[in-house]
């Protein structure tokens, strides 16, 4: 019940919650496909320093950075939150 009056209340002051409607950032083919690249990037490099395996740890870096190199030209491209090739599912 006080919430409700809080929110009345900030409304009446002019007060916008930011947060009242959600931005949906991270959900698009671009944020999946650069977290699930680096995320397999990221167990190789852990199995890489268990291993106690240079040459695996640092091959396995250089795959998490194609990650992020893969999830902004994809971005670019359109594939992004708001991208021009994604249909808005209003959700």
């Amino acid at each position: 019940m006080a919430n409700t009056a809080t929110s009345q209340a900030q409304q009446d002051e002019g007060v916008v919650d930011i947060h009242a409607e959600p931005i949906g950032h991270g959900n698009s083919p671009a944020a999946w496909t650069c977290v699930l690249i680096m995320l397999v990037g990221a167990v190789a490099a852990a199995i890489g320093f268990i291993i106690a395996s240079h040459l695996v740890f640092w091959i396995s870096i250089a795959v998490m950075v194609v990650g992020l190199i893969v999830g902004g030209i994809m971005k670019k491209a359109g594939y992004g939150v708001g991208g021009s090739k994604l249909k808005n599912r209003g959700h």
